[in-house]
């Protein structure tokens, strides 16, 4: 009999957003070794799992929030000194399954919502299919322990058209996630040069697609799509059996999740307390 379809209901979302926690912990982890000036540390706090890696970082947020303890007054004024006390502002990823009554108590304590993600997920198994780019001159590989400068140099060249800031975190994102427990980083290659990067996080069975980025001047040749593959093979033969992709709302990486078997799980909101902008 074939195997029962995955369902996107609580128990796959906290499975997800822990994963997702998880995986930014790790990072935070190692960010911590490798630049202790930071101050990069987390803390889990009635389920919810808090990062800080600086106060202009995307990873300081938290995850997982109201999934599974209720998120009440308390909890949330404890998260909030969590950041506070290291200058940072508060921002929550929180999936819609954590219910429309902590929307209405972020709401009354001053958050706004900031930003949209599409949560995906694919499960997966050893017959994860190659699927070939639409260049064939496209090759991915591993990177190894000594290229953690050409992967974060890659990646950065291709957040470079999303602004400054993305470009400058990516440029340390590299040696950072190279020690990071359970993180693979992979490059595509056309002709000898490195035309596009991403990463893999992998925790308690469920393998993170994540960091992905082509240099402008070769988009649309399909390395994203080989990268997506390489990552799903790799995770598979790891013994994961569940992806998870988050992405912009109906824009290009979600089309590419979509065209390789992914599913939206749900659409996920981040609230931020404090500051005067919308970018995290």
């Amino acid at each position: 009999m074939p195997d029962a379809p995955v369902v996107a209901d609580l128990a796959l979302a906290r499975r997800l957003e822990s994963a997702e926690g998880r995986a930014n912990a790790a990072f935070v982890e190692s960010r911590a070794r490798c630049d202790p000036s930071v101050g990069a540390t987390w803390r889990e706090v009635a389920g919810a799992l808090a990062m800080f890696d600086g106060a202009g970082s995307p990873c300081t947020q938290t995850f997982g929030l109201g999934l599974s303890a209720p998120a009440d007054d308390a909890v949330l004024a404890e998260l909030e000194a969590f950041f506070a006390s290291r200058g940072a502002d508060v921002f929550h990823e929180v999936c819609p399954l954590a219910g429309p009554e902590l929307l209405a108590r972020l709401a009354d304590r001053g958050y706004r919502p900031v930003e949209l993600t599409s949560v995906t997920f694919q499960p997966l198994d050893a017959r994860a299919a190659a699927v070939e780019p639409a260049d064939a001159s496209i090759t991915v590989r591993r990177t190894g322990p000594h290229e953690t400068r050409l992967w974060a140099a890659t990646a950065a060249r291709g957040w470079a058209t999303e602004g400054a800031h993305l470009e400058a975190f990516m440029q340390s994102f590299g040696e950072v996630s190279a020690s990071a427990a359970g993180t693979v980083c992979f490059v595509a290659e056309r002709g000898g040069d490195a035309i596009a990067a991403a990463a893999l996080a992998m925790h308690g069975g469920v393998a993170l697609l994540a960091g992905a980025s082509t240099r402008p001047e070769w988009r649309g040749l399909g390395a994203q799509g080989a990268l997506l593959r390489a990552r799903l093979r790799h995770a598979a033969a790891a013994g994961c059996d569940l992806a998870m992709l988050c992405a912009a709302p109906g824009g290009p990486s979600q089309r590419n999740a979509e065209r390789a078997g992914f599913r939206i799980a749900y659409t996920r909101i981040k609230w931020r307390r404090g500051g005067t902008d919308s970018t995290g």
